[in-house]
């Protein structure tokens, strides 16, 4: 999943999840802050698994080839 997807992702939950409220609490904004940090750590931990994955096995990619890589 892009980075884009995730920011995607996680507007879309703050949205859908807290759809009554104007603005977010304190611990509303502190959750948002957790899930956007987590989804960051997610993002480089899946870019480090691609890049081993690119130079140990480069063909990789086309057995994957109908999944959406970035």
């Amino acid at each position: 999943m892009s980075e884009g997807a995730i920011a995607v992702a996680i507007v879309a939950l703050v949205f859908i999840a807290f759809p009554a409220t104007k603005s977010l609490s304190a611990d509303d904004e502190r959750l948002v802050d957790d899930l956007w940090k987590t989804a960051q750590r997610l993002e480089r931990r899946v870019e480090a698994l691609e890049t081993i994955l690119d130079k140990e096995a480069p063909s990789w990619r086309k057995d994957y080839e109908e999944r959406p890589h970035a």
